[in-house]
């Protein structure tokens, strides 16, 4: 089976209402990405039809603080309840609460073994909220040198100890290539031996933040490497178009044809 390809309604068509760019990525025959979905009307986006593949899972909170983690499975409730409403399969999370231009609310550097295993019991927590609502929470990898400084558990490796320590099926990666390629590169590499707790894959160009083929990265290889190791779920655009965002979704289209 070939992999499914989604693409952000926050990042593309920005020139539309957001009803219209879920409703234009979904005639493009792409499933759609949401973030905060507290600040949308769901019924109406749920009524475009559209194929929703992610969106995010908490409001607020963090892994590691008893007020943070009390806010993060609290919110992630709330986040639950909101993706029976369009239908959203996965529900995305991070390392700790982000402010709105990508930066952690509470920086957090440097990582104790004591916050580790705090981490861990979190987000099985998390886990077996998803598995009783037959959904996925996915732990986003970042970069913490360019869009998301001080951010705790960023690395994709860190992202991959934890959801593999977790080991639940309510619990997998969102594998972000974009953001591993600026921490640690080796993507290839990093994809197979993630396979196993891969829930998505998401993509952007290095540098930029673009559509596949504006920089440094071979996507047309990472897909031949997907197809090898019989990948077939979702592979998500999340990037700013290069020119236009019908041109930028052709562009990643053929990256994974």
């Amino acid at each position: 089976m070939p992999v499914r390809l989604a693409a952000s309604a926050e990042m593309l068509f920005r020139d539309l209402p957001f009803v219209d760019r879920v409703r234009r990525i979904h005639e493009l025959g792409f499933e759609v990405e949401i973030w905060d979905w507290s600040t949308k009307d769901l019924s109406e986006l749920a009524a475009t039809g559209a194929i929703f593949s992610s969106m995010t899972g908490y409001l607020r909170g963090d892994l590691t603080t008893p007020h943070g983690i009390a806010e993060l499975l609290a919110t992630a409730e709330e986040s639950l309840r909101a993706a029976e409403l369009i239908d959203s399969p996965r529900l995305n999370l991070h390392g700790t609460g982000l402010d709105p231009n990508g930066f952690p609310v509470v920086p957090h550097d440097v990582v104790t073994g004591a916050e580790w295993l705090i981490a861990a019991d979190t987000l099985s927590r998390l886990a077996e909220l998803g598995e009783r609502a037959g959904r996925v929470f996915t732990l986003e990898n970042l970069n913490t040198a360019v869009d998301h400084p001080g951010t705790p558990f960023a690395r994709a490796e860190d992202t991959l100890a934890l959801v593999s320590a977790v080991d639940s099926p309510g619990l997998r990666l969102n594998l972000d290539l974009y953001h591993a390629q600026i921490g640690e590169g080796n993507l290839i590499e990093l994809v197979r031996r993630a396979q196993p707790w891969i829930g998505e894959i998401q993509v952007a160009d290095v540098p930029g933040r673009q559509e596949p083929g504006t920089g440094e990265i071979n996507y047309r290889a990472i897909g031949d490497a997907l197809a090898a190791i019989a990948y077939d779920g979702v592979v998500g655009l999340e990037s700013w178009a290069s020119g236009s965002s019908d041109d930028a979704l052709d562009a990643f289209r053929r990256a994974f044809a």
